[in-house]
């Protein structure tokens, strides 16, 4: 019998940047090099500032900090340019017990989207490491007007899976990950990475993915 009938969850949404996949200390490099071509410094204070944001308040951000008169776009350019030059080099690496968990959710039939503040082709490289076939659908930072924390990332991801938001669960790393996905009327679990995550309604917070599977998101998620 499959899993999935043992489970209230009919979907399950991943964020990528520091929850999937080992990317914040790569971002953290960029953003650390791009702020030196704008005649500034970045620190880890900068980038808890930004975490889970998207790559426009980012660049606004340094842009702000620096008091440069660089043009946005070009700016974004070097900071995608970074980013998919150094992931090709130096790998994409998962996070612990994220492959393990994608496994179990793709063997139980449940609908799987990737939802991150990453534009498409930083997600695309990503992907190219962890494998496309594990989600039906992907959401980034290209496809919606408002990023996280506003919902409009996770129901765009409750539209495309075509279930009740009730019966979806967000995996997520950041507060702003965190709002979005509980403002979209999903349960959530939380694994802290670069920021820490208060205990709130509708939420677990847990170390690793490790210590996720499919009967902790059916806890969350309730009685079908």
């Amino acid at each position: 019998m499959s899993d999935r009938a043992e489970t209230p969850v009919r979907a399950v949404f991943f964020d990528m940047d520091g929850l999937l996949v080992d990317t914040e200390r790569v971002w953290f490099e960029v953003e650390a090099e791009v702020m030196k071509r704008l005649g500034g410094s970045w620190s880890p204070e900068d980038q808890e500032r930004l975490v889970g944001g998207s790559l426009s308040a980012t660049v606004a951000y340094m842009i702000e900090a620096t008091g440069s008169e660089g043009d946005p776009a070009e700016v974004a350019r070097w900071m995608l340019d970074g980013m998919t030059t150094r992931l090709r080099s130096g790998g994409v690496e998962p996070m612990p017990g994220a492959m393990a968990l994608l496994a179990e959710v793709r063997g139980a039939g449940l609908t799987t989207a990737l939802v991150t503040s990453s534009a498409r082709v930083v997600a695309d490289v990503c992907l190219e490491f962890v494998g496309r076939g594990f989600f039906d659908h992907v959401v980034t930072g290209d496809d919606v007007t408002r990023a996280k924390p506003d919902p409009e990332p996770y129901r765009l991801a409750v539209r495309l899976a075509g279930v009740p938001e009730s019966r979806c669960v967000v995996l997520e790393d950041s507060p702003n990950g965190v709002a979005s996905g509980a403002a979209a009327g999903c349960g959530v679990v939380a694994v802290p990475s670069v920021l820490p995550i208060p205990p709130g309604p509708g939420r677990m917070i847990v170390g690793s993915l490790e210590q996720v599977d499919l009967a902790l998101l059916g806890r969350l998620v309730g009685d079908p």
